[in-house]
């Protein structure tokens, strides 16, 4: 049954179970990388996420099946597997600590935006197109960056790509970040101004 046009109720949707799944896996990407090391059975877990992610949505606007459930699984899984592949390729020097560190401190900073949202009596933002592309960026770049961690032609070109993706990732990332900032200052200002213009109103009266 429908809370509204275009969405349903109920959890147990099968894009929110692929959202689960992918959930799911983000230890097992971990355990991979970072324990046992099997680099392409990582990357098979990052490319069957990358397919839930995109199916999941296509099968929820499909199907008839969005849910707040589901706008709220979705971005959590995408952060999930940033934040693990940042952590571990820090761990194995794939990357410098100071990216990981500008990349977590924007999710961070938004992460500290949300209490104030909700005292103005929004939730979180909804994920805007630039955000999706920068995490697709970002996507993108961490399996070639784990091919490049290697000697040979193969490697060296997977690392140049690699670094590619990140560039315009990262940028894209944090730029979407001061987007998200610059809504949420507009929605705290109004629901500031709003009791004010209220009293101004009562006075007038």
């Amino acid at each position: 049954m429908a809370d509204q046009p275009g969405r349903v109720s109920t959890v147990w949707t099968i894009p929110n179970l692929l959202s689960v799944l992918r959930l799911l896996l983000v230890p097992v990407f971990l355990y991979l990388l970072l324990v046992t090391e099997q680099d392409v059975l990582a990357i098979v877990v990052l490319m069957v996420s990358g397919f839930t992610d995109y199916l999941d949505g296509k099968l929820a606007r499909a199907w008839g099946q969005t849910s707040r459930v589901g706008e709220l699984l979705d971005p959590v899984a995408d952060r999930l597997y940033i934040l693990a592949t940042l952590v571990a390729f820090v761990i194995r020097d794939i990357i410098p600590w100071w990216l990981a560190a500008i990349l977590i401190g924007r999710d961070v900073v938004l992460a500290a935006v949300i209490p104030l949202l909700r005292w103005a009596g929004s939730g979180p933002l909804p994920v805007h197109f630039l955000g999706k592309a920068a995490t697709m960026n970002l996507l993108y770049a961490f399996p070639l960056l784990l091919l490049g961690d290697g000697t040979g032609v193969a490697a060296t070109l997977a690392d140049v790509f690699g670094w590619a993706f990140v560039i315009w990732g990262a940028g894209l990332y944090v730029f979407a970040g001061l987007l998200y900032l610059g809504q949420a200052a507009r929605i705290i200002a109004a629901a500031r101004a709003a009791p004010r213009a209220r009293r101004g109103a009562s006075r007038d009266a």
